[in-house]
């Protein structure tokens, strides 16, 4: 069937650097260890349908292999036989486990996520091992990589996809695949990184990833002897814009859609406006770069949820003083959960939500915005639930502050508020809610604040995990003023007028209020 596969070849591209780290000693004895779950022993007869901790992403790290692509690696840096003996091993045994089409093997062993990551590691273990076997799985990977029916164009998978084409094809001395690998991901790029750098996918943390792979791909298209498409180098640069404004003072990532709290992003030049307006749907700002107690806060609006994104538009995060203070559930896992579920809904975000239907994956227009060294405001609305509600949002800057009015022009909306799990409720009345950690004090003020509510909740500080957070959810009204206080436990208030005063540790701060 694959004869050809097994007569013509050309260049193994080996990137190994792209493969993760794994525990070398333990996986020759059978164990593995995947996503930070507890090490699985698989014995020298592996069961490829196993799953022993019911885990998407561990049964796709399973049969992605990459985990064997390392073992070569380690062959290759310390010349020890046993490293590829074992290797060799295992991808025979899966090849042979796991013919397509039949019945009863995992449903992940031909996810096209999977054969992605998995043919170029097949691709290193190539460069060593050369059977029949082998070059036949090559050869029908590489004509799904190249199937348009099973392609994710604009999707981080398919960069992946187009990565795996293209080492494949090179491999095999099939000059067509590699070229079809390089107009794909070229145009690919151009469809999920927009020009100003944001990405389509809804979530910073694929921003990253999407940014290192798109680096991996350069690579090896600089080794297949393709022209390196500079329209794909333009992408990854813009890209990494996107990326620096959403990294928090304090190195990690915004966790906005589908990113874990604890991503850290290093490396991106941090440097131009510390406010930008991405039009793909962000706001980002800062007081400073390169300073750990730089205020930062995010803004979400822009177009209907889609692929890793959330319910969150008219959403907002808020950091001031090295301190995370206004959060949201954030990412737990991929797993088919209630609660997974439910941190992607609205009611997992700091966003009014408006007594009626919601209608989901609802755009969000940014009506207006204005942006000063000291104090910036923004204003939102959209028809979510089928009425327009607006936000309108001042951030502040020394003294720190953050007010945000909701409003619906008929009916009624409550505005939830959720908080970092580092801060405890301190004490709670007459609109005013004081949380604090040890010394430290965070103040949310609210107008009205007859009928307020403060309850326990959950986020998600990392993959599958969770912890006990304080939400706030505001009173039953038509308009909803909230206003953030960070580092003071009794800001005093007065208003004159439409104006508003807010004494702060830092001096006053006065602003319009609705």
């Amino acid at each position: 069937m694959f004869w050809r596969a097994r007569t013509t070849s050309g260049r193994a591209i080996c990137l190994s650097d792209q493969f993760p780290g794994i525990k070398v000693e333990e996986v020759m004895r059978g164990r593995v260890t995947f996503v930070g779950l507890p090490a699985v022993d698989l014995g020298t007869d592996v069961d490829w349908t196993a799953n022993p901790h019911g885990n998407r992403s561990w049964a796709l790290n399973l049969h992605a292999l990459r985990w064997v692509g390392r073992l070569v690696a380690e062959y290759e840096r310390t010349g020890e036989p046993g490293y590829l003996d074992r290797a060799a091993a295992l991808a025979d045994h899966w090849i042979r486990a796991n013919p397509r089409g039949a019945r009863g093997i995992s449903p992940w062993a031909w996810a096209e996520h999977a054969v992605a990551l998995r043919a170029p590691a097949l691709v290193c273990l190539s460069e060593h091992v050369r059977t029949p076997r082998l070059w036949d799985s090559l050869a029908e990977h590489g004509e799904i990589l190249a199937n348009p029916a099973l392609y994710r164009e604009g999707h981080n998978h398919g960069l992946d996809q187009d990565i795996a084409l293209l080492v494949v094809g090179c491999r095999l001395g099939r000059a067509r695949w590699r070229d079809l690998a390089v107009r794909r991901m070229t145009a690919s790029a151009e469809l999920a990184i927009d020009a100003q750098g944001a990405l389509h996918e809804q979530a910073p943390r694929y921003g990253l990833y999407v940014h290192r792979r798109l680096g991996v791909a350069l690579r090896a298209i600089g080794e297949s002897g393709a022209e390196t498409p500079q329209r794909l180098v333009a992408r990854r640069t813009a890209l990494e814009a996107y990326i620096a404004h959403a990294t928090e003072p304090d190195g990690r990532l915004v966790p906005i859609g589908d990113g874990p709290a604890d991503l850290r992003a290093a490396g991106f030049p941090r440097e131009g406006p510390v406010v930008r307006v991405f039009d793909g749907g962000y706001v980002f700002g800062r007081t400073a770069w390169d300073d750990p107690r730089s205020a930062h806060y995010s803004i979400r609006f822009g177009p209907g949820r889609r692929l890793h994104g959330h319910e969150d538009h008219l959403g907002v995060t808020y950091t001031a003083h090295g301190r995370r203070i206004l959060v949201e559930a954030g990412f737990h896992s991929y797993e088919r959960t209630g609660y997974v579920e439910w941190t992607r809904s609205p009611q997992a975000h700091n966003v009014p939500v408006v007594a009626g239907t919601f209608r989901p994956g609802t755009a969000t227009r940014l009506v207006s915005s204005s942006v000063g060294p000291s104090r910036q405001s923004f204003e939102l609305t959209d028809d979510a639930y089928g009425v327009s509600r607006t936000r309108r949002i001042l951030v502040n800057h020394g003294p720190d502050l953050m007010a945000v009015h909701d409003s619906v022009p008929a009916g009624t909306l409550r505005s939830l508020w959720h908080f970092d799990p580092s801060l405890e409720l301190v004490s709670w009345g007459d609109g005013r809610v004081v949380l604090g950690d040890g010394d430290y004090r965070v103040t949310l003020l609210q107008v009205p604040g007859t009928g307020q509510a403060v309850r326990p909740g959950l986020v998600s500080p990392g993959y599958l995990r969770t912890a006990e957070a304080v939400t706030v959810l505001s009173p039953e009204a038509a308009g909803v003023l909230t206003v953030i206080v960070p580092g003071s436990a009794a800001p005093g208030v007065s208003v004159s007028g439409q104006v508003m005063t807010v004494d702060t540790p830092s001096g006053p701060v006065t602003f319009q209020a609705p």
